[in-house]
């Protein structure tokens, strides 16, 4: 039937399909072929069974006062399936419906409770890395691939300051002091004075965009607002870091102050004094480039994470023994692992999961988290400790510590949100109104306004 009259159309000597597409199509024409078959012997069945009704219907004289019985048999069949398939297509209705609406719901809950207040934009490239200072004058700082790192005022995003000593830049910053990682396979510390301009009112982020250029497309050096050749620029590092034999990629101060700990793609992490830029300790072990590092904010804890899928706890706490864990639980590069305030490691992982350890039994996760895209550099708020999640899919989704999903914040291709995959977020909880930061490779680091409370309660 079907196959033949589709045969005798592909075999026709003008026809240009190659031989493998008509072999296709026959075989795609032959399953409709099939699928016909089907329902055909499923309705003559069905013929089968209504006349069996009909026929006992008319000897036990239930036919229906005037008409013919056969069509009040027909009648009362039909009603009945009509009604199943009545009651099937609300509930299935009413199943889809309720689905979109809660997802509008939640949409809608997260536009509310997380608003972007400020975009930071001058750096002419991708930005890799951003942090904000732990003491006043609490500054944002961000480091970009355009080999420096800029630092910002959080309310009225005005550039301060540009420091322009690196061939490429990774950004920490404590008291009045900067450590900065390179690609030019040192780090430096550097010292920063700046004096914050008087706030500004918050832009309305509501109103529609007239400008139809995506910022990420711009040509090189194209800026908007101040860029960073207005600010006043440092050269020179108060202390450099030169042990390293590849790209530093990350940095973080251990606690006090007085050391700094770095992460290299010559798989090694440094932990040097700043006063003398001497290197105190070599963690090497790692079997493929290191990814990042990140220090406990009370105790003499480094973890650091790499490419070979593991991440490491050190242990410094006892001068005389520098204890190290490995741990195994992702399958793909694991981008970063930080701490929390209390006994917790969250990391994440290129292999799409976020996994939450506790500290005193780092066997098995006791949280993971399983997203749609790469998890880049996260971080988790020290009071609520809700984890923040850059993706490679220019989102960022926000979770609680048990592994609940609270919000993903708004993103808009023309409006506002990352145009480029986002690469790190921070948290800042003592500022009221930015209290969460992005960056990514769209140039520009922003400040969203996360209501936690209201967050926490819709949970």
């Amino acid at each position: 039937m079907w196959q033949t009259v589709v045969f005798s159309l592909l075999s026709v000597q003008d026809s240009k399909l190659p031989p493998p597409l008509r072999n296709n199509l026959l075989d795609l024409f032959g399953q409709i072929e099939r699928e016909f078959e089907n329902l055909y012997i499923e309705n003559l069945e069905l013929r089968r069974e209504i006349d069996s009704l009909n026929e006992r219907l008319t000897g036990d004289g239930q036919a229906i006062e005037g008409g013919d019985p056969t069509k009040g048999a027909l009648k009362t069949k039909a009603s009945h399936s009509t009604s199943q398939l009545s009651q099937k297509l609300k509930t299935t209705y009413k199943a889809s419906t309720s689905k979109i609406v809660s997802s509008f719901k939640a949409t809608a809950g997260s536009r509310a409770l997380c608003q972007l207040l400020k975009e930071y934009v001058g750096h002419r490239d991708g930005i890799w890395d951003l942090s904000i200072t732990r003491t006043p004058p609490v500054v944002l700082g961000t480091a970009s691939a355009d080999h420096s790192a800029l630092l910002w005022s959080i309310e009225t995003g005005k550039c301060l300051l540009r420091y322009a000593g690196h061939a490429g830049s990774d950004l920490n910053g404590s008291c009045t002091y900067v450590s900065a990682a390179s690609g030019d396979q040192t780090a430096h510390i550097w010292r920063y004075m700046v004096q914050l301009p008087a706030p500004q009112p918050p832009p309305d982020v509501s109103a529609p965009c007239d400008d139809d250029q995506d910022s990420s497309d711009r040509e090189e050096g194209e800026v908007d607002g101040e860029g960073p050749c207005e600010v006043p620029t440092v050269r020179l590092a108060t202390a450099t870091m030169k042990s390293h034999q590849g790209v530093v990629i990350a940095a973080d101060w251990l606690v006090g102050g007085r050391q700094v700990v770095t992460a290299s793609w010559d798989r090694a992490a440094n932990l040097y004094e700043v006063e003398t830029s001497e290197l105190v300790h070599a963690l090497t072990g790692h079997d493929q480039e290191l990814t990042h590092c990140c220090t406990h904010p009370t105790q003499r804890l480094v973890v650091t994470s790499s490419r070979d899928t593991t991440f490491r706890l050190w242990d410094f706490r006892d001068p005389s023994i520098h204890s190290v864990n490995v741990f195994q639980g992702h399958t793909d590069t694991v981008t970063s692992a930080v701490f929390t305030v209390g006994d917790n490691v969250v990391s994440g992982s290129d292999d799409r999961t976020v996994k939450v350890w506790d500290l005193k039994n780092m066997r098995s996760p006791i949280a993971t988290i399983r997203t749609d895209s790469a998890v880049n550099r996260i971080s988790v708020s020290a009071n609520q400790r809700i984890i923040a999640l850059p993706h490679d899919n220019r989102q960022v989704r926000l979770f609680d510590m048990s592994g609940v999903r609270l919000a993903r914040l708004p993103r808009s291709n023309r409006m506002q949100g990352h145009r480029r995959m986002v690469c790190c977020t921070t948290w800042n909880e003592e500022n009221q109104s930015c209290n969460l930061f992005t960056c990514g490779f769209d140039r520009q680091a922003i400040g969203w306004n996360i209501n936690i409370p209201a967050l926490l309660q819709e949970k």
